[in-house]
């Protein structure tokens, strides 16, 4: 989520709301994303919403699209999947369109289409974006942090894995159904990654990220109960911690300290001088883990809510 102070003068402005995106639109949003990412350091969309720009309709997934004399000038993703949840929103308006209330707009528009019943992100956290919520009535909900470690020193001792359990890595096509049954049960608690697809396999899959050679399996036997899923974002220089998952049978015998090392050790040997990851906040038992693997927080996207 971007923001900026409302000016005087409002230019006119029209809002579409669809279910699926043209070719050209779908560009044209991935363009506006990609000058605010350059302005501003960060994507205002994550990966999940930027996958869900391509492909047609996605059922519970809407996209807002505020135009202005003719010119794409800020974008909204409302996704309400969540059985439980509020739906949940991203959106961002264009570096050179800003200070004219389209954000403001936009996010109005976010509350009538969710039934003012909302959750918003704001990547990184700006003042901008903290401005909005409180001019949207929105409140403090969850706090995500990005942590970050140089993998230059990597001197992490050997992974012990518990016994019985041995690794592999990921096989497409071949290992889709296990590993989604073990994602759902390893994150039954959270429902962006726990409620992920065949579609979202297949989406990550085709990303030209994608490696099977950096996706680790564990398995006691013939049953998957852990994986570590690496990423490497090669134009950045970063490695990924992209999830780690153990079932909850199989937690506390320290097969996600062992898988996490696994992963590390190979985003060591891929080059990259810096490893990365995300992880809530109030999940202390997880922040405690990493910290002691040497991460240390490099910066914080926060979400707002609507009162409930």
């Amino acid at each position: 989520m971007t923001s900026e102070d409302t000016a005087p003068a409002v230019p006119a402005r029209s809002l579409d709301i669809l279910s699926a995106l043209s070719p050209e639109q779908t560009e044209a949003v991935l363009d506006l994303l990609a000058e605010a990412a350059r302005a501003d350091g960060q994507q205002a969309v994550s990966e999940q919403g930027r996958l869900q720009l391509r492909g047609g309709a996605r059922e519970g997934v809407r996209h807002l699209l505020l135009t202005s004399q003719d010119r794409l000038v800020a974008y909204a993703q409302l996704e309400d999947t969540d059985p439980v949840e509020a739906p949940a929103a991203e959106l961002v308006v264009h570096p050179a369109h800003r200070g004219h209330g389209h954000g403001r707009a936009l996010g109005n528009a976010l509350l009538a289409e969710s039934g003012k019943r909302v959750r918003v992100w704001a990547h990184g956290g700006h003042s901008a974006a903290r401005h909005l919520a409180q001019v949207l009535g929105l409140t403090l909900f969850r706090e995500l942090r990005q942590m970050r470690r140089p993998l230059t020193d990597l001197d992490l001792p050997a992974p012990k894995l518990p016994d019985g359990v041995h690794v592999r890595t990921f096989v497409p096509g071949e290992d889709d159904s296990a590993w989604l049954a073990a994602n759902a049960a390893a994150f039954a608690h959270h429902p962006e990654q726990g409620s992920l697809g065949q579609r979202d396999l297949d989406d990550r899959k085709g990303e030209p990220w994608f490696d099977p050679a950096g996706f680790f399996l564990a398995f006691r036997g013939e049953e998957l109960i852990g994986f570590h899923w690496t990423k490497v974002h090669a134009e950045e220089g970063l490695g990924e911690v992209y999830v780690v998952g153990v079932r909850p049978g199989a937690q506390g015998g320290g097969l996600g300290k062992a898988l996490t090392t696994i992963g590390l050790r190979y985003l060591e040997g891929r080059g990259v001088p810096t490893a990365m990851l995300y992880v809530d906040a109030d999940n202390k038992a997880a922040v405690a883990v990493y910290e002691r693997l040497g991460f240390v927080t490099h910066e914080t996207d926060l979400m707002y809510r609507t009162e409930s």
